[in-house]
Parts: structure tokens; C-alpha cells; sequence
């Protein structure tokens, strides 16, 4: 798929079918999460990849905002390291690098037509017990990822007009796209 349209078409789903997704599938998911760039190239992320029924169970059950991903086919809990590296990098960069590998994964996996959807309401204790974390690892968002259980047709992302949202220049500058000059 067109990487513009797999973006334009994504949407985020919370109701999957029973259909599994092909290993091909999640090891892409996975692949496109090793090779998203990070800060410094520090890669101070790392994943865990929850297929099984009891694993998903036990996601639903840490979640506070998630329950559902108990229903996808697999997931993909995001734990980060920040206190990798020098002591200026240690800010909040490993939230962006996790983002970043988030947004790769989910636009790997529709590109097979298997949508995603996101949680970051999380018991950290009870993840952490339940899937062997270590302390210095941060689990700050998991991603539930399977077929749609309805199929998605022709529909497309409300957003807001890009003229409400970007500013030229200055942040009280209006923007018009009609009148974007290619030749700044």
C-alpha cells in the first residue's frame, strides 16, 4: 500500500475477529519497530510480543483503559529505557522514540489490512509481574493488533481542516494551502 494512503486509511480499532494474522505479519509489525529511528541511536526501547489467550488475559487485566485487547490477535507491549545514555539525553526522548515505533508498527501491520489500536492506561506493577519486566524498563504503552471484526470501507479519519491546525511561519499567521509557496 502507498505509505500517504496507509496513512490517510488507518483507522484505530478496538473490536477484532477471530482471524489469525500470519507470523509474516507480526514479525513485519516487529521489524518495523527494530528499524524506527531513535534519539541519538540509542534504541533504548524493547518489545514483548503477547500472543497467547492467557498472555492477552493478563494485558486486559492490567489495563485500566484497555480490556479489549484481550480480543486481538497479538500485542505489543513498548517498554523503555530512560536512563540509557548521557545524562542530557535522559529526558523525555524515550517517550518520542517509543511514539515513533509505535506509529511504524501500526502502519506495517495495515498495510496488511490488520488494524491496531493503542493503551497507555496501565498497571505498571501488575504488567511488570506479570510479564517479567525489569525495574529499569518503563512499560508506557501496549498495542493490540488483528483483523477488524467489521469490515472498513471508504471510511475516513474526522479531522480537522489543515487550515485550523498549521500556522505559516509564526504561530498567529494564517495558513492557506492554495496559496503555499513550493519555492520558499
Amino acid at each position: 500500500m502507498d505509505t500517504y494512503r496507509c496513512i490517510r486509511t488507518k483507522l484505530d480499532v478496538r473490536e477484532f475477529s477471530r482471524r489469525k494474522a500470519p507470523a509474516e505479519v507480526n514479525l513485519k509489525v516487529l521489524e518495523a519497530a527494530r528499524l524506527t529511528g531513535t534519539a541519538n541511536n540509542n534504541q533504548r526501547w524493547r518489545f514483548i510480543l503477547v500472543q497467547s489467550r492467557d498472555g492477552l488475559g493478563h494485558l486486559a487485566k492490567d489495563s485500566t483503559t484497555g480490556k479489549r485487547v484481550a480480543y486481538a490477535d497479538f500485542a505489543v507491549v513498548v517498554c523503555t529505557d530512560s536512563t540509557y545514555g548521557r545524562q542530557w539525553q535522559q529526558g523525555s526522548f524515550h517517550y518520542i522514540d517509543a511514539g515513533r515505533a509505535v506509529q511504524d508498527m501500526q502502519l506495517a501491520a495495515w498495510n496488511y489490512g490488520v488494524t491496531s489500536c493503542v493503551f497507555t492506561g496501565i498497571d505498571v506493577d501488575h504488567l511488570r509481574q506479570d510479564f517479567h519486566i525489569p525495574m529499569r524498563m518503563n512499560p508506557i504503552i501496549v498495542v493490540g493488533f488483528g483483523y477488524p471484526l467489521k469490515k472498513i470501507t471508504g471510511r475516513m479519519k474526522s479531522r480537522k481542516p489543515i487550515a485550523e491546525i498549521v500556522s505559516l511561519e509564526k504561530y498567529d499567521k494564517h495558513f492557506e494551502p492554495r496559496k503555499l509557496d513550493t519555492h520558499v
